[in-house]
């Protein structure tokens, strides 16, 4: 046995308090051997950059919009403000708060100083802010990691564990290394048997995690550091289960705990917006062997969900989840027999940064249903009408309800569901099952999606409506 690497995201780094006894002590005693990646908490990465769901501007878009100075200022305070507040309420001693404050007060102030000189040499001709709009996204998001990795540092030590802050942000480093070398960087010299090192989810190196990943880098951070040290079990923690189904749709008491899947399926659900990890970790996990897990951090005492490349021993349905989509439909009548729409349509999308969640195409129609906003199709219709003229485009809000599982064979879950969505008076606009059976969607109507889930999950996971559709 080795260590394992474990990950904890935003929203349970808000409960860190409570963490450090259903997590990191064991019996009250320092459960060494473990790596933990950190994120900010909860809801800080939203003030520094944008809210990751609403789009409303924080620190970053209000620098790269700004029209003057006061929107980011205030953005920056009010943010400053925020991880003040939260990490007064995790820690206790007034040292560990004095110093946790002075430490976001050094950051804070440091970024700021940094945003105001860049403002003033981008109004010299020779220089564009575009061009360090990257640059300036990276180190505010380190921000957020950075402060959370310290404040759980300190409460660790606080209450005995010998934890060791791993900052791998980058802050005042003049030297320009990759992430491995990053990597390599923080742990070295650590003792994974008597320390408890605690490392930043962000980590700044020639890649640029966020020029590919956005705001999935600290899964990516995760995924690279237990990979890059040989980790017997990558872990992540979540403030739930991984379930059948959202338990706030269908009922806690309804929902199963998967308890075992495989990449595929993970891969799947991060398709539909439900990632228990990012689809760029779980490769980089899959490709080194490292098996992921997947646990409830207030419940300890349960092993959670097992990831591994191992197909299902028996057919069956795993989760019912579903996501809100756009459809973007191009229709030409000359389009039948004539290459290169499809290709010009991904281009489009590609462009503007468009993710495909699905697609269906016929004869002279080709239709994506996407996760993106109105204002991004907007672009993409206006490319594809000036390469198309004649071509009519529509968009369409809808929604993608699937039902995903190792294996679907042999389990009719395509007219399954539609029985189920005709006993609940649920009209479907379209459906699809690919010939991996892996997964059935049916696109509906937005406002039906939970109706939809619901429906859906009785008739796979209640045992009398199985019986029933499997005697239909």
């Amino acid at each position: 046995m080795t260590h394992t690497v474990e990950k904890i995201g935003g929203t349970s780094m808000s409960r860190l308090a409570e963490l450090r006894d259903t997590l990191f002590l064991t019996d009250g005693k320092a459960a060494y051997g473990r790596v933990f990646v950190v994120s900010a908490f909860g809801g800080i990465t939203d003030l520094l950059l944008e809210h990751k769901k609403t789009g409303e501007a924080g620190v970053y878009a209000r620098f790269a919009n700004a029209e003057d100075d006061h929107g980011w200022h205030e953005a920056l305070s009010r943010t400053s403000e925020a991880m003040i507040a939260a990490h007064e309420d995790v820690l206790d001693h007034p040292g560990d708060i004095e110093q946790a404050t002075a430490f976001v007060q050094e950051r804070i102030e440091g970024a700021r100083n940094c945003l105001i000189d860049l403002q003033r040499l981008c109004s010299y001709g020779h220089f564009r802010l575009n061009a360090h709009l990257l640059h300036i996204r990276e180190l505010l998001s380190g921000l957020g990691e950075a402060h959370s990795a310290l404040v759980a540092t300190l409460l660790l030590q606080r209450s005995g564990v010998n934890a060791r802050l791993v900052d791998l942000t980058g802050w005042r480093d003049e030297d320009d290394v990759t992430l491995q070398e990053r990597l390599d960087r923080g742990m070295s010299g650590i003792d994974t048997a008597t320390e408890m090192p605690i490392v930043t989810g962000y980590a700044q190196c020639q890649e640029g995690l966020m020029r590919e990943f956005d705001r999935g880098y600290s899964e990516v951070t995760f995924s690279r550091l237990a990979a890059r040290t040989g980790a017997h079990e990558a872990i992540i923690h979540k403030e739930f289960h991984l379930s059948s189904a959202d338990p706030r749709i269908v009922g806690g008491d309804k929902v199963k705990k998967l308890g075992r899947t495989n990449y595929d399926v993970a891969d799947q659900m991060a398709n539909l917006g439900m990632e228990a990890i990012h689809p760029s970790a779980a490769k980089t996990l899959r490709q080194a062997g490292v098996p992921l897990r997947v646990t409830n951090a207030f419940d300890p005492g349960d092993p959670g969900t097992l990831i591994d490349d191992q197909p299902a021993e028996t057919p069956s349905v795993e989760i019912v989840t579903g996501l809100d989509v756009i459809a973007l439909e191009v229709f030409e009548q000359d389009m039948v027999g004539v290459k290169g729409y499809d290709a010009s349509i991904l281009d489009a999308l590609t462009r503007h940064k468009v993710r495909i969640v699905s697609k269906v195409s016929n004869a002279n129609t080709v239709t994506h249903y996407v996760d993106a906003s109105l204002k991004a199709l907007r672009r993409v219709e206006a490319d594809l009408s000036e390469k198309y003229p004649q071509a009519e485009l529509s968009t369409r809000k809808l929604a993608l309800v699937a039902v995903v599982g190792r294996d679907l064979s042999g389990l009719s879950t395509l007219q399954r569901g539609l029985q189920a969505f005709d006993h609940a008076g649920i009209y479907s606009v379209g459906a699809s099952q690919g010939p991996r059976n892996v997964d059935t969607q049916f696109i509906l109507e937005r406002a039906d999606m939970e109706k939809a889930i619901k429906s859906l999950h009785d008739a796979y996971f209640d045992d009398e409506n199985k019986k029933v559709a499997l005697v239909a």
